[in-house]
Order: C-alpha cells, then structure tokens, then sequence
C-alpha cells in the first residue's frame, strides 16, 4: 500500500475514532446552558408544554415542541425531524436536515423553515419519518422523489458537460484510477462535516451557519454523483460518446434507487464515492491536473 493511501487512512480512522468518541460521551445526553438553550447529541430533545426555550438542538435525534411549547429563536434538527404539537410556536427558524418538519394544527413557526433531506441526494434512505401516511402513500412519494430527484441532477449534468466539459469526465477519470482513496475521502469528508455541524451546533452562535454547511454538502454530494454516474456509462457504454455514456449512467443510478432498503444502500456508496472524488480533486495535488 503506497504511504499517501496509508497516511489517508490513518487520517480517517483517527478522524472517525474522535467522532465515535464524542459522540459516546454525549450520547443522551441533553445540555441545558441558562434553562433556555438545550442541546443534545445522540437523541431527541422535547420541550415540555407550556414550557419556554431560546434554541432548541437535536444532532442525531428529533426536536419536539409538545403543546404550547415555544422556542423563542430556533428549532433544528440535524438527522432527525422537527415536530410542533398543537398550538407549540417557534418564534424565530426551524430547520431539518436529514428530516422533515411535521407542525400539529395550530402549531406555528414565525421565521423561515427549510428541510435538507437525505432523499435529495439520491436514495439516503435514513431519516427517521412520523406521520399518520400508510406505507404504500409513503413508499410511492418515495419513487417520485426519487425520480424527481435524478431528472433534476440529469439537466444539471447536462448543463455542466456543456459549460464546463472536462469537470465530469476528470471527476470520472479519479474514480476510475483510485475508487478506494475516493471512498476514503468521501467518509472523511463526511465525518468532517458531523464534527463541523456538532461544534457550530454547540457554540449556538454559529447556529446560522448550518443551513449552509448543509446546502455545501449537498451540491459537493451531487457533483461528486454525477461524476460517477459518467463512470458508470463509460464502464457499461465505453464506445458512446460521452453524453450518452452519461445518460446511461444517471438510468443505471434511477434504476438502482427503485429497489428498497439496498437501492438506498448502494446510492449511499456512490454519494461517498463522488464526494470523494470531488475531494481528491481538490486537494490531492497529484489529481489537480487535467486526466486525460
């Protein structure tokens, strides 16, 4: 094993002990700063009825506001859903990322409200949902989304093959050369991206900048994609040319995410996989260059 892959390696297996660490030693448990800000790691924080926060944080869990709760500036929920009960208020932002907002009757949110959900990145089928919609409804909104989803990521693949057509085809070029080194920048840009999220989460004062460090990951996450499913259409088409090697690419990656539980599985590989690449591109000097 050539040193670089091996220093990559450690980087990632030390990176990715911290995480584990930490979040053992938080695991449950809810930090609650002056009464009025509450923030846990590794489970759901509630808010009693009637009872009146500042923020309220879940990394890895739900925020629930039951009745006539209030949180008076944000509710966010990093891997988990945010839940309003009858007549609970947030006065200032709820957002969601890897869920969804679920608000009672009578429940209201005065700011703005954004969800970042994990479907949106191809078949990331680990949120948690809670709802009253039978399994079928579910599943199908599923497969729309889903489907939604790729046509949507098609035209911006396609837009980036004609403005800027050696961006894929390089993307492409560092999977096909070195897929585990990709793989290992993708965790690790991943577990980055937790440790990032848990410390502003954490200083409160960074709070705001969640929504985009969650909408960063995103578009590296579908950029990275589409570079993969341009190696998919060269790996099953390698005499096309190269739009349609990507066209056949992005079907490969639909078809793939209709199968339940494994489709999201094997999405899930590939959006570490072209992260990776997109990261190696970056910073890995050696791939800076243009692949030919």
């Amino acid at each position: 094993m050539k040193k670089p892959l091996k220093r990559l390696i450690s980087i990632f297996a030390a990176t990715l002990t911290a995480l584990l660490l930490s979040t053992t030693v938080w695991a449950q448990t809810e930090i609650d700063i002056s009464d009025r800000n509450l923030v846990r790691v590794g489970g759901d924080v509630t808010v009693a009825p009637n009872r009146t926060v500042e923020n309220a944080v879940a990394i890895g869990g739900d925020v629930i506001l039951e009745e006539e709760a209030r949180a008076t500036q944000t509710a966010i929920a990093l891997g988990g859903d945010v839940i309003l009960e009858r007549d609970a208020r947030v006065d200032g932002d709820a957002y969601a990322v890897g869920g969804e907002i679920i608000a009672a009757e009578g429940a209201t949110i005065l700011g703005g409200s954004r969800t970042f959900t994990e479907d949106g990145r191809w078949g990331m089928h680990g949120a948690r949902r809670r709802g009253v919609d039978g399994f079928g409804f579910y599943y199908i909104s599923k497969i729309v989304s889903h489907l939604l989803t790729v046509l949507l990521s098609a035209i911006v693949g396609v837009l980036i093959l004609r403005w800027r057509p050696d961006f894929l085809p390089n993307l492409a070029a560092t999977v096909r050369q070195a897929p585990l080194q990709c793989l290992f920048w993708g965790l690790g840009g991943v577990a980055a991206a937790i440790l990032l999220g848990i410390l502003l989460t954490i200083s409160l004062f960074g709070i705001p900048l969640l929504p985009l460090l969650g909408i960063g990951v995103a578009i590296a996450v579908l950029l990275g994609t589409l570079g993969v499913a341009l190696w998919i259409g060269e790996r099953t088409q390698p005499r096309r040319a190269l739009m349609s090697q990507f066209f056949v690419g992005i079907l490969v990656l639909a078809l793939i995410g209709l199968v339940p539980f494994l489709g999201g599985l094997i999405l899930s590989v590939a959006n570490l996989v072209g992260l990776g690449a997109l990261l190696t591109r970056v910073f890995d000097k050696r791939q800076s260059q243009p692949i030919g």
